[in-house]
């Protein structure tokens, strides 16, 4: 009783933590004709409420989502209600999910637990994005959180069920969906696709299909409002990038203009190519061999690949990869606090927009303090704790003199750390040049991405050279 005594107060940390965010400025406030996110999502409420599909009720205040003339409604009783709607979908959603999760975790002391959640729950990234910038990431990141702890589990259904319904209430899902496919369809294989792993397939497939069906049924009563959604869904005419992200496409431009050299068909064959090739193995090796600890690190690396190289990201979808990445924070947590402080950095420039500076400073350091303590990040640098032991042996095999040293480790963080700081100060402080007047963004973004391309590597070396996948295998069966 007393755990979850400790666990509830995390909790209401948490909370806490996210109303206080709650308060400051968002996304596009007083901000016309465009406006920003705040406004964006009380827009879908303003169509659903007045276009085809329009069967609903308008109790609360009919001024909120009045065709047209709401544009740009702003005001404290709306903003409580908007606000409030986020802490409702956290509490109802993606909390219970990250305390279930990190309570489920084995070979851990109910401390570690109760630690690992207070962690997630501070993790300032949705935080700032979702009670500052002002979206719901947390109910789509929820369901998947759901999804994960059900196929996990080996509640392959209720997984399936759960991971449905987050790529339904969001597209950018997708960046999750080859390690759950992966992980499902090698359970099946490991079952037997002549018996019970047939059997398995099946019930899958028809979860999967009737969840998308109840999903879209409101939408298939007329064709051309079906083909207005998956435009929109799919915006490809937006181009390869849009605004500055930490990713490939965007780094890149920076010496070559691809936007303006390659005809757009060819960057979305180009794009998918190196998205497909830069997570294609740790896919095929989740298949082979399918374990739950294979699971969570290919969740972080195909996400990490989309961001880095898929078609039309948003500095936003960086929440997509630090989620999986929360869920290994008691395993690796040096590095696993490392990119998630740099995940929150790299989202710098559209917190700055929104005038969320303090939050983001504050929460940042919570964050990174809670980290510290509960988990001792600076002593977890060695071969076994940052699960390189493995790569290391083999490296070795050929290069005899090869060794591995914690220090490097520390000292990368350490010149992260202090090149992430200096951006900060600099970008706050200083007008970039007029010729250049994207300089400080595009440098954020510049440094990010290298930070990512190194986590990449980092992560797709523990799941290759996993030793343990063995071992983990037989609990499946």
């Amino acid at each position: 009783m007393e755990k979850w005594y400790l666990m509830a107060i995390v909790v209401l940390l948490g909370l806490t933590v996210r109303w206080t965010v709650s308060l400051n400025s968002y996304s596009g406030a007083g901000k016309p004709p465009m406006f920003g996110d705040y406004e964006a999502q009380r827009h879908w409420q303003e169509i659903t409420f007045n276009l085809p599909v329009k069967q609903w009720a308008k109790f609360i205040n009919p001024d909120w989502i009045a065709l047209h003339s709401s544009r740009g409604y702003e005001s404290q009783a709306h903003k409580l209600f908007m606000r409030t709607t986020v802490l409702i979908a956290d509490l109802l959603i993606y909390i219970p999910a990250v305390v279930l999760y990190c309570w489920c975790l084995k070979e851990i002391s109910t401390k570690k637990k109760i630690a690992h959640a207070l962690c997630i729950l501070l993790y300032p990234g949705l935080i700032l994005i979702d009670y500052g910038h002002f979206q719901y990431n947390s109910v789509s990141l929820g369901f998947a959180l759901w999804g994960v702890l059900g196929v996990s589990c080996d509640w392959d259904l209720l997984g399936s069920l759960a991971f449905c319904l987050a790529i339904n209430y969001k597209q950018m899902e997708l960046y999750h969906s080859l390690p759950f496919f992966c992980f499902l369809l090698g359970k099946c294989f490991k079952k037997g696709l002549k018996g019970k792993g047939f059997v398995l397939l099946i019930k899958l497939a028809c979860t999967v299909v009737a969840s998308f069906i109840l999903c879209w049924l409101p939408f298939f009563t007329e064709r051309e409002q079906m083909q207005q959604v998956l435009r929109r869904l799919f915006p490809v005419d937006r181009g390869l990038f849009e605004d500055k992200v930490a990713n490939i496409w965007c780094s890149f431009s920076i010496f070559l203009k691809i936007k303006d050299i390659l005809p757009r068909h060819i960057q979305i064959i180009i794009s998918f190519c190196f998205t497909f090739l830069s997570l294609l193995p740790a896919c095929i090796k989740l298949t082979l061999q399918p374990s739950p600890k294979g699971f969570r690190f290919t969740l972080v690396s195909c996400a990490l690949s989309f961001f880095l190289f898929s078609f039309q990201v948003h500095e936003k979808s960086i929440l997509l990869v630090s989620l999986p990445v929360c869920l290994v924070l008691s395993e690796i947590p040096f590095m696993s606090t490392w990119f998630l402080l740099v995940s929150t950095f790299s989202m710098l420039p559209l917190l700055l927009k929104d005038e969320l500076l303090m939050p983001s400073v504050v929460t940042t350091m919570a964050f990174f303090i809670a980290c510290a303590i509960s988990f001792s990040i600076f002593e977890k640098t060695s071969e076994e704790e940052l699960q390189l032991k493995s790569f290391s042996i083999s490296v070795r095999k050929y290069l005899p003199r090869f060794t591995f040293f914690p220090r490097i480790i520390q000292y990368l963080f350490l010149i992260s750390v202090i090149t992430m700081v200096l951006l900060t100060l600099i970008t706050i402080t200083l007008e970039p040049p007029q010729k250049l007047p994207d300089l400080f963004s595009v440098l954020i973004c510049f440094v990010s991405c290298l930070n990512f391309l190194f986590f990449l590597v980092y992560f797709n070396i523990i799941i290759m050279w996993d030793s343990k996948n063995r071992r983990n295998q037989k609990k499946i069966n």
